[in-house]
C-alpha cells in the first residue's frame, strides 16, 4: 500500500507527540518557584527609632558638631560631622565659583520641631500663603495637610537627623533669578559630587506625595539614605504623637506620603 508523503509526515508527527506525552520529561516535573533573596540591611548599633524621631539632644551627641558662624546665618546650629565635612568641601568649591552658601537651618530635634509645628497649628505663626491655620481649617486632618505643605510633623522631619540643611532663603522665587538662580544652578550641577541631593524636588508623576518643592533643602545622602531606609522599615504613623494635631498622622499616612515622599534620586 502506498502512502502519500503528507500522510507519512503526519504519522511521524503523531508518533513523536505520543512519545513525548508517555515518557518522563521536564515538563512533567513539579515546578518549584524561585524565592527572592531577602537582603537584611545592617544598621549601626547606635541607630534607633528615637534618633529617627528626633527624641534626643544633638548638642550633647558627640556625632554632631557646631557649625561655624562663618557658614551660617546664626550661631549654635548643629549637624552630623560627616555631613559638615562634606559641606565644607562643597562650600570651598562654590566660593571659588563666586557662590556663597549660607546655612539657614540644620539639625532640629523633636522639641524644636514641635515648637514650629504648634505655632502654625494654633495660628501664632501665619502660613506662607497668609492664612491662619487655626481659623481657616477647623478639621484637624485638613489643617495638618495644609501645614504639611512645608513643615514636618514632629517625629518625621529629616532635620532630626543632622544630615539635612537649608541654604540662603526659604522662598522658592529667590532661587529663580539673579544670585539665587546662580546658586541653585550651581547646586543642581555640583552638589551630588559632595554627596548632597535635593529631596523635595517639584511634585509630579515621579513624586506625587510629600511636601511642596523646596529649592533650599539639601540632604547628605551617605547618611540620609540609610536613615530613610530605617524609617521605611521601623517608623509607623501610629507612633507619631505628643503634639497638637498628631491625631492626623495616621489618616494622612505621614510615613509613606511625607517621610518617604522624596526625590527618587535621594533614596
Amino acid at each position: 500500500m502506498k502512502y502519500s508523503k503528507t500522510i507519512l509526515l503526519s504519522i511521524a508527527a503523531m508518533i513523536t507527540l505520543l512519545a513525548c506525552t508517555s515518557s518522563p520529561s521536564s515538563s512533567n516535573k513539579e515546578v518549584v518557584p524561585t524565592q527572592e533573596k531577602v537582603v537584611k540591611v545592617e544598621y549601626p548599633t547606635d541607630l534607633t527609632i528615637d534618633f529617627i524621631m528626633g527624641k534626643f539632644d544633638p548638642s550633647v551627641d558627640t556625632s554632631f558638631i557646631t557649625i561655624s558662624s562663618e557658614y551660617a546665618d546664626r550661631a549654635g546650629l548643629l549637624m552630623k560631622k560627616e555631613a559638615y565635612a562634606a559641606f565644607l568641601e562643597m562650600h570651598a568649591a562654590a566660593k571659588k565659583d563666586g557662590i556663597q552658601l549660607v546655612i539657614r537651618s540644620a539639625a532640629r530635634n523633636f522639641d524644636y520641631q514641635k515648637t514650629i509645628w504648634e505655632k502654625k497649628w494654633t495660628g501664632k505663626t501665619i502660613l506662607s500663603n497668609g492664612e491662619n491655620a487655626s481659623t481657616k481649617y477647623v478639621d484637624p486632618v485638613e489643617r495638618a495637610r495644609k501645614i504639611l505643605e512645608y513643615s514636618s510633623m514632629p517625629g518625621t522631619s529629616r532635620h532630626h537627623w543632622g544630615s539635612d540643611i537649608d541654604f540662603n532663603s526659604f522662598n522658592n522665587e529667590w532661587f529663580e533669578g539673579g544670585d539665587g538662580l546662580k546658586l541653585f544652578s550651581w547646586l543642581e550641577n555640583n552638589a551630588m559630587t559632595y554627596g548632597y541631593c535635593r529631596p523635595y524636588s517639584a511634585k509630579g508623576t515621579d513624586r506625587p506625595h510629600g511636601y511642596n518643592e523646596e529649592k533650599w533643602h539639601w540632604t547628605y545622602m551617605p547618611l540620609s539614605k540609610m536613615y530613610t531606609a530605617y524609617a521605611k522599615e521601623k517608623l509607623k504613623p501610629e507612633m507619631i504623637s505628643g503634639f497638637q494635631g498628631s491625631e492626623a498622622a495616621v489618616a494622612l499616612d505621614v510615613v509613606n506620603h511625607y517621610v518617604l515622599g522624596i526625590n527618587n534620586n535621594c533614596k
